[in-house]
């Protein structure tokens, strides 16, 4: 699997957050957040929606875990009271180009950290998360983002 290195900027968004075991209440959560952008115009070939892990399921108990789906929103723009308002704070991503299919997408996670690992990478403490841009969704790609120091 091929590591990208990016210094990613940092990011107004707008959001819906779930608390719960991660899963198909993401997908859900998910589906949310596109309905609401679409209804904006929000979505188009290069909107980047975000779907941030904020917690370990390994050292948060699953009814804890909290997912963000959000889009990147520009600085002008004005929120409504039916979503969330939050900013990303960016900084240095190992990241990973994965093929938008439930088992790629699983496989990729039980394989990333041994490969940051053998490349001599260090996880920092920011939430991990998966990216998806327009244009890359279209050809059933995403990305899984993670923050190294």
């Amino acid at each position: 699997m091929e590591i990208k290195i990016e210094m990613l900027p940092k990011y107004r968004i707008a959001y819906v957050r779930q608390v719960g075991p991660y899963g198909h209440a993401n997908v859900q959560t998910m589906q949310q957040l596109k309905k609401w952008a679409s209804a904006k115009n929000l979505i188009n070939n290069t909107s980047i929606i975000l779907g941030i892990s904020h917690d370990s399921p390994e050292t948060t108990l699953p009814e804890n875990c909290r997912y963000d789906a959000g889009i990147v929103i520009s600085d002008d723009y004005q929120m409504d009271d039916f979503i969330n308002e939050g900013e990303f704070i960016g900084g240095k991503y190992a990241v990973f180009k994965v093929k938008h299919t439930a088992e790629a997408i699983q496989k990729a996670w039980r394989i990333i950290f041994s490969e940051l690992s053998n490349g001599g990478y260090q996880i920092d403490d920011r939430p991990i998360f998966e990216r998806y841009i327009g244009e890359m969704v279209a050809n059933h790609y995403c990305e899984i983002c993670v923050p190294i120091k």
